[in-house]
């Protein structure tokens, strides 16, 4: 992990400096460099691959458990759910928290109420007579609010 410390700040300080500083040898440090990635990390480059496709499948709503469940289940991947959260992790995914619902009526309150008029008769005999209407709220962005209301005759 010192290497890629290294590695990471090389364009800060001289390589020589970094490794008197973290008690590593310069050899050793360049000998890192050559060495070719370790079967593990070979198997964690293509889980991240399996791991994203699932992610996106499942239009990033899996979090590790059900990310764990479908590698296992439909790829054949014997791979733990620590592992399978280190490698989400560092590739910054992370499954969408669903929305609770969130009740805003209060029905029980002191305040008067309208007189049911129509009483479900959804049928006008003449133009004018009958007109229901709705409101609706849509949430546009963070932080914006667009209201929609219609009205209908029922003729």
């Amino acid at each position: 992990m010192r290497y890629a410390f290294i590695e990471a700040e090389k364009a800060f300080a001289s390589i020589e400096w970094m490794c008197d500083r973290l008690g590593v040898s310069s050899s050793g440090f360049y000998a890192w460099r050559k060495r070719p990635p370790s079967t593990r990390a070979k198997k964690d480059k293509q889980l991240k691959v399996l791991i994203k496709a699932s992610f996106d499948e499942s239009r990033k709503t899996y979090g590790s458990p059900r990310i764990h469940e479908d590698l296992r289940d439909d790829h054949g991947e014997k791979v733990g759910r620590n592992r399978v959260i280190r490698l989400m992790q560092a590739e910054g995914i992370r499954a969408r928290a669903r929305k609770r619902f969130k009740c805003t009526t209060m029905s029980d309150h002191d305040q008067p109420v309208a007189a049911n008029v129509l009483a479900r008769q959804f049928t006008a005999d003449a133009p004018n007579r009958r007109w229901v209407g709705d409101t609706t709220e849509f949430v546009i962005g963070a932080s914006g609010k667009l209201y929609l209301a219609a009205m209908l005759d029922l003729f």
